[in-house]
This record gives structure tokens, C-alpha cells and sequence, in this order.
């Protein structure tokens, strides 16, 4: 069976970066932040993998 992709909640997107989840939020309504995924109407989650690609591309 091939491995799932770990899936985080915008709580835990915004602990690993150090931000308020608030500001995830806002990047997703923006759509600059990582790529989000909707499991349902209000339960969006991010590929672990894709947080860590867009970390690299927008780190200064």
C-alpha cells in the first residue's frame, strides 16, 4: 500500500512556522501561502512536503 502524505491543520502549519494561525488564514485567502487542501467546508489541511516547498521557495 503506498504511503499517505502527512496532512496538517492550519494550527499546526502556523506552530512550525512560528506564526499565528491567523496569518496562515490570511495567505490562503491571498493565495500565497502553501497549497491547501479541503477535506470539507471549513476543514483545510496542507501536505507537509508542500509547506516545506513553499518554505524553500519563499525563504529570504
Amino acid at each position: 500500500m503506498e504511503r499517505l502524505p502527512k496532512m496538517l491543520s492550519t494550527t499546526q502549519v502556523a506552530k512550525a512556522l512560528n506564526v499565528n494561525p491567523s496569518t496562515i488564514s490570511r495567505w490562503r485567502s491571498l493565495g500565497t501561502g502553501p497549497r491547501v487542501y479541503w477535506l470539507g467546508p471549513s476543514c483545510p489541511r496542507y501536505r507537509e512536503e508542500d509547506v516545506l516547498e513553499w518554505l524553500e521557495r519563499n525563504a529570504a
